[in-house]
């Protein structure tokens, strides 16, 4: 069994603890590690990194590890620690993963990796001239309904590709009478926060991987709660977006729209679904499930408002069958990355990729406030 020691900045959050932590480090543990060829285990040797002590001993016993720590620059000191992960909020990450590439440790972050396209693509170029390897999560392309739609793609089942379109998104409780599900930080410019920098980092991944390069963008960002509840019930003023409706432009010609939004009610299986209509066939992905409709399948649809309508449109899909259940998404990128780390395997997810989702999101920002399309050019660290 060879161990790998883990710097874990950041997990006393809600996704470092669940998602990062529990489902995917803990859990790799829990399986005996990771098998690697040849017979040799990697086992996953964590420390947790922060600023709360009394978090930190807590999780630690919580899920037993052994080791956790308030001094990040020490954890960064020790040989034995190769990987830096950091599930900070965005405007504490550059400064971590600097610090952390100046010390030789292979990266892993959370997205955005930057305030800004610029800090983004500063974060690629001094890991690229380390020589250190790093990766950035993209954790819905290993959604079970996401890869029923990647390989329905792969199989040619849509024929040419028209359309997408997505609805993200759910009521975050202002956080008066209810406790808001998010934390407020989320609904403060001046603290990182907003819809737009949140997901259309996201977005950028699933399109880009799954249907095309964006080409061109056009974002209207609102705000739409002007006043919210912070985790201590005192009122605040939402200086973020907390919706935003974006159209894309994918350089094959599909044309894309996503909804994000933290002010809408669901009406739809799941709190994340894209439709996805070609010539020959439509399918509607979630983050777990998938339903399709092909071309021989397709209902005539007459629009005549003045009678009932025979079809019971929601019922003429069939279930795109789960052949097999896959591992916790986080799980299996961690997986991927630390296989890249110790047997050189190929991961393309990089901080170069993650520059593009901060840019994006600037772009998104940028057409909202001059109200009008942009071009998404080529971005490289050369």
């Amino acid at each position: 069994m060879r161990k790998i020691g883990i710097i874990m900045n950041g997990v006393t959050g809600r996704m470092g603890t669940y998602q990062h932590l529990e489902r995917s480090i803990v859990a790799i543990r829990k399986q005996g590690g990771l098998r690697l060829p040849g017979g040799e285990v990697l086992m996953p040797d964590p420390i947790l990194v922060g600023r709360n002590e009394h978090k930190l001993r807590a999780l630690a016993q919580k899920y037993g590890i052994d080791r956790w720590s308030t001094d990040l620059d020490a954890c960064l000191a020790n040989p034995e620690d190769e990987i830096y992960f950091d599930v900070q909020t965005t405007l504490r990450r550059a400064d971590g993963v600097r610090a952390a590439v100046a010390a030789g440790k292979h990266i892993y972050c959370e997205k955005p990796t930057g305030v800004n396209l610029a800090e983004a693509v500063e974060l690629a170029r001094l890991a690229q001239a380390k020589g250190v390897k790093h990766g950035v999560v993209q954790d819905k392309l290993f959604l079970p309904g996401l890869l029923k739609l990647q390989q329905l793609v792969e199989t040619g089942f849509f024929g040419r590709i028209l359309a997408v379109r997505g609805e993200f998104g759910y009521w975050v409780f202002e956080g008066d009478y209810e406790p808001a599900q998010r934390p407020s930080w989320n609904y403060r410019k001046e603290d990182g926060g907003g819809i737009i920098v949140d997901m259309l980092c996201h977005w950028r991944y699933v399109l880009s991987n799954i249907f095309g390069d964006v080409k061109a963008l056009s974002c209207y960002g609102a705000t739409h709660i002007p006043q919210r509840f912070d985790e201590s019930q005192h009122a605040y003023d939402a200086t973020s977006d907390d919706a935003a409706y974006t159209t894309f432009q994918l350089d094959n010609g599909i044309v894309a729209h996503i909804n994000s939004s933290w002010c809408v009610r669901v009406d739809r299986d799941e709190l994340f679904q894209l439709q996805v209509d070609g010539t020959e066939g439509s399918a509607v992905a979630g983050l777990r499930n998938c339903k399709v409709q092909h071309r021989a399948n397709t209902p005539k649809a007459v629009w005549n408002p003045d009678v009932p309508d025979p079809n019971c449109y929601r019922e003429q899909w069939m279930d795109v069958p789960t052949r097999h259940e896959p591992d916790n998404a986080f799980k299996v990128q961690w997986e991927m990355f630390l296989r890249h780390v110790v047997l050189d395997a190929p991961f393309k997810f990089d901080l170069l990729e993650g520059a593009k989702g901060v840019q994006l999101a600037e772009l998104g920002l940028q057409s909202w406030a001059e109200r009008r399309w942009v071009d998404v050019p080529a971005l490289s660290i050369d």
